[in-house]
């Protein structure tokens, strides 16, 4: 069963069901969502990741809640639907997706207020539908930009998961390995496995193995190592929040891979979406950084490495400067050297 065949996230009978990412490669289970309430814990707890894949859970929160409450009365429809929005808009601070998935859900509650309850929530999950469904288009479409980008024979290092996983499906930076391969290109992929939550390890080795796609998992100390061997061509990584300036806030270590990158002269590649891109955002300091849990840090699972009671920080995202990003692949092509100039005209174009 190919990744690209499976979708991350579904509407089935009435409800959402997403893919348990937390328990993959050893488990393949969906869980069953019918509240929004409900679907901001999946997002809490990392059944769901990455941006896209965030924004499309938390358009489906909102439909499933106002299913559930399309027989009350007005007042209390609008009151719990209006919770519901504050409580998915607090699920996870960096990830723009969500917010902006959430303004298309409540742009289309403003539309249609006037209208019964029962037929704002059909409009909603109408919605719903419509940005998961762009997501997979948008994603295939910046994929095929990116493909051009690699050579055959292609040796590219990417971060964490940017996969069918963490988007709707296809992926961004995975998305760009697959289109290249269907472009009769060979393309050999180095995954770090991205400490600590380990979503390269668990979730890309994973999908490049269903393609047959050439993988080799690395640790996150291993990446100048292998770079200074003249073993990488390019890194690829994806994104949960760009900056008006062309900052990239991604999965910790992604600043670190950027930097070395540089030093090797590689290319370094952002592909995301222009919904990730986040005008309001000055530059990358202005961006929020979740903070997770120590445990995390401290074990995996029921396995625990640390001492008790050790200090532990655990940022779960960095921010790497505009100057060492190559270039966004983006569903409106690549922008090379990005710059406050250059993606406030993209979306001008847009």
């Amino acid at each position: 069963m190919q990744p690209q065949n499976i979708e991350t996230l579904r509407w089935r009978n009435g409800e959402l069901e997403m893919i348990d990412q937390r328990i993959l490669p050893a488990k393949f289970e969906y869980i069953s969502y019918h509240s929004a309430t409900e679907v901001a814990t999946g997002i809490k707890s990392m059944v769901v990741r990455g941006a896209p894949a965030i924004g499309c859970a938390a358009a489906y929160g909102i439909a499933l809640e106002a299913l559930n409450l399309s027989t009350t009365p007005k007042e209390q429809f609008t009151l719990a639907l209006s919770q519901a929005f504050k409580i998915l808009q607090t699920s996870r601070p960096t990830a723009v997706n969500l917010s902006w998935a959430l303004q298309r859900m409540q742009s289309v509650w403003d539309d249609a207020d006037s209208y019964a309850n029962a037929e704002i929530a059909q409009r909603l999950l109408t919605e719903a539908h419509a940005i998961t469904a762009e997501d997979i288009s948008i994603n295939k479409t910046l994929g095929m930009h990116g493909a051009a980008l690699l050579a055959d024979g292609a040796r590219v290092l990417t971060h964490c998961n940017a996969g069918a996983l963490a988007t709707a499906g296809h992926g961004t930076a995975l998305g760009v390995f697959r289109s290249a391969v269907a472009m009769g290109k060979r393309i050999f992929v180095f995954a770090d496995e991205t400490r600590p939550f380990l979503q390269g390890a668990r979730l890309t080795a994973w999908e490049m193995l269903q393609e047959n796609i050439p993988v080799t998992l690395i640790t996150d100390n291993m990446a100048g190592y292998i770079m200074s061997r003249g073993e990488i061509d390019a890194v690829v990584v994806g994104t949960d929040r760009v900056a008006a300036n062309g900052d990239v806030a991604n999965k910790i270590g992604t600043y670190m891979v950027a930097v070395l990158a540089q030093h090797h002269n590689i290319p370094f590649y952002v592909a995301c979406p222009l919904s990730t891109i986040d005008l309001s955002m000055s530059n990358g300091a202005e961006i929020p950084i979740e903070e997770r849990a120590a445990t995390e840090v401290t074990g995996f699972n029921d396995c625990q490495w640390a001492p008790d009671g050790v200090a532990v920080r655990n940022p779960a995202f960095d921010i790497t400067p505009a100057q060492l990003v190559t270039g966004l692949i983006t569903e409106k092509g690549v922008i090379q050297q990005p710059n406050q100039e250059k993606l406030i005209k993209l979306f001008d174009n847009s």
